[in-house]
């Protein structure tokens, strides 16, 4: 069985690294850990990003957590953004009240995000026309989605683990 990482983002995130029962069941579960933040590397800087820029990526990664009110996921994400060295253009879509500024590319990417990260169940094959209107191809579809995907599951395991913690 692996060790768990002190880089990983789920732990760090959740504050759970240190020792305890919540810990306990962690190391338990290592090789979990290890794919979720293999994923997070995936998702968030993959060897090539396709057309979602990794700027892209940490920006609409910090306006979910934002969505989901937590701030402390965000301000990792903002530091992921800063390293790619994006310009205001895509920082600026971190902030869950920017709708896009007539960037009608990035209009679409928010409006879907926005709308896969707090009401999932309302999406419609529309929602995907809406994207390949605004020029998005469906390769960056299904990367937009995975990335959604993948922090719909991180938010959901750091919540998981904070409330572990708080009962433990």
């Amino acid at each position: 069985m692996s060790e768990l990482s002190p880089n990983d983002i789920v732990i760090a995130q959740a504050n759970a690294a240190q020792s305890g029962p919540v810990r306990d069941a962690l190391t338990g579960r290592a090789d979990i850990m290890a794919m979720t933040q293999a994923t997070h590397d995936a998702a968030l800087k993959p060897g090539d990003p396709g057309g979602l820029s990794h700027g892209e990526r940490a920006a609409l990664a910090a306006r979910v957590a934002r969505l989901n009110a937590d701030n402390k996921l965000a301000a990792h994400y903002m530091a992921l953004l800063e390293e790619t060295g994006a310009g205001d253009d895509i920082s600026a879509m971190a902030d869950p009240a920017h709708k896009g500024n007539g960037n009608t590319r990035q209009a679409a990417l928010l409006t879907y995000t926005d709308l896969v990260s707090t009401h999932p169940r309302d999406t419609t094959p529309e929602d995907i026309e809406a994207l390949k209107s605004a020029g998005v191809s469906d390769a960056d579809i299904v990367r937009l989605s995975e990335l959604n995907a993948f922090l719909a599951y991180q938010i959901r395991v750091i919540a998981g683990l904070k409330l572990m913690k708080a009962t433990a």
